[in-house]
């Protein structure tokens, strides 16, 4: 029985060296962009360990990059806001247009990388990286509705596993809810500078779904009322912000919107007393913000 117990160990030890083993021939290859030796490395370790996790982030990994299709593109308009592209000019020196690069994505190899992610998860519902690995590849994409929803089943599976989450190589993820609810606000910020206000729908859609678990989550509250401040609903923007005001009274941003939507319904009084107390809670770039409104509202 002793040497039957050895011998399970040694073959778990060995098929763990394995899998690093693939995983970093995997990563060798990937940082050459040789895809050849890439697929050779993955068919080996799919027939060595078919339910090993980093074979199906690396798989993602490799159709996901595989994927892109830069392309070059002449435009007579003037390029997006930090967007790289080059001048061109005609025979009299005149602009004529300009030329830079374009992302495309093959729909073949695109739709692979997510059977695989979603394959991953799966068989590793808390593993962290595979969730955000899908999220930032549907962001790439501007899929925002699957953007959106994918946020939502993480956000809901964390109040299953109760942020008990995992990440490369099966770590644990340290941090628990704060660190998690921390890196959704990245992806909001996402949708928000997109400037496309149809995507403020999917912030709230998203705090929303933060809210139905952890209801006093200052950035999900602050994030709802956006939506409804930009639409100029401003009493639906005050009931949130007001309720993040009674957890976290100190808070400049959420005392900055609540001055903002209190100015916007004209009343005058409400919003001097908040541009106040963001005077004497807040930093100096903020103090001289709220003093610089207390001025012309009191013209």
């Amino acid at each position: 029985m002793k040497n039957a117990f050895g011998l399970v160990i040694a073959m778990i030890i060995s098929n763990v060296a394995m899998s690093q083993n693939y995983q970093e021939e995997f990563v060798k290859f990937f940082q050459k962009n040789d895809t050849v030796k890439q697929m050779e490395v993955l068919t080996n370790w799919a027939k060595t360990s078919p339910k090993d996790a980093e074979l199906f982030t690396s798989y993602f990994n490799y159709y996901f990059a595989k994927s892109k299709d830069e392309i070059i593109v002449i435009s007579k308009g003037t390029p997006a806001k930090g967007e790289k592209a080059i001048l061109l000019t005609d025979s009299t020196g005149e602009k004529a247009g300009y030329m830079g690069s374009k992302v495309d994505y093959k729909k073949s190899d695109l739709q692979m990388a997510f059977v695989k992610i979603n394959q991953g998860i799966k068989l590793y519902p808390d593993r962290l990286d595979m969730r955000f690995g899908k999220i930032y590849a549907l962001g790439k994409i501007k899929d925002w509705s699957g953007f959106t929803n994918e946020i939502i089943k993480t956000v809901d599976h964390s109040a299953q596993n109760k942020n008990n989450w995992t990440w490369t190589n099966n770590k644990k993820k340290k941090g628990g809810a704060d660190a998690f609810l921390g890196s959704l606000q990245d992806y909001q910020m996402q949708l928000y500078r997109t400037g496309d206000d149809s995507l403020l729908k999917n912030m709230q859609d998203i705090a929303n779904a933060v809210l139905k678990h952890y209801p006093n989550h200052i950035a999900s509250l602050s994030n709802l009322s956006i939506g409804y401040l930009v639409g100029k609903e401003y009493d639906k923007a005050l009931v949130p912000l007001l309720k993040a005001e009674k957890i976290a009274p100190k808070d400049c941003i959420v005392l900055a919107n609540i001055a903002h939507a209190y100015k916007e319904k004209h009343d005058k009084d409400k919003a001097l007393e908040y541009y106040q107390k963001i005077a004497q809670y807040g930093d100096n770039r903020a103090k001289a913000m709220a003093e610089g409104e207390i001025k012309k509202l009191k013209e």
